[in-house]
């Protein structure tokens, strides 16, 4: 897969039921060079991420948020998946939970990251800035290939 163009903004994928929480993440990005896609179930993300019949149905994201609670497929099942088909797209579980069995697994089942949402409004758009400065504009990932 060739590079993303410079002028192309990267794509951050927010997999989230919560309208409220969208509505957060696009606040926190407004003004912020990205571009951010919202699913709001699993399976709607398992169609886009990983396709059917091997073809995503969009461009494969710089970055997921995921969260964990969600209809139809979880994020857990997600991350499952996404992992167990070798796609090397970052995974930062973004969620209300920090029941400390939710974090062990999440890492077990490949996230780069587990952040719990912050209860305060301030504190979780900073929360979601940084996030995304940091897999964004300071991580360094390995080139791409085709299948990942």
């Amino acid at each position: 897969m060739t590079p993303r163009p410079a002028s192309t903004p990267p794509e951050i994928l927010f997999v989230e039921d919560n309208p409220g929480d969208i509505e957060l993440v696009r606040e926190a990005l407004t003004g912020v060079a990205v571009h951010v896609s919202v699913v709001m179930d699993g399976e709607h993300a398992l169609a886009l991420l990983l396709g059917k019949g091997g073809e995503r149905l969009g461009p494969r994201p710089d970055l997921v948020l995921l969260d964990l609670n969600l209809p139809v497929t979880e994020g857990k099942e997600i991350l499952r998946e996404i992992r167990r088909l070798e796609c090397t797209v970052p995974v930062v579980v973004f969620t209300g939970s920090d029941a400390e069995e939710d974090v062990e697994e999440a890492y077990r089942l490949g996230a780069n990251c587990y952040v719990v949402k912050p209860p305060d409004f301030e504190q979780y758009l900073s929360c979601v800035r940084r996030i995304v400065a940091f897999w964004i504009e300071i991580a360094r990932f390995p080139a791409r290939t085709s299948g990942a």
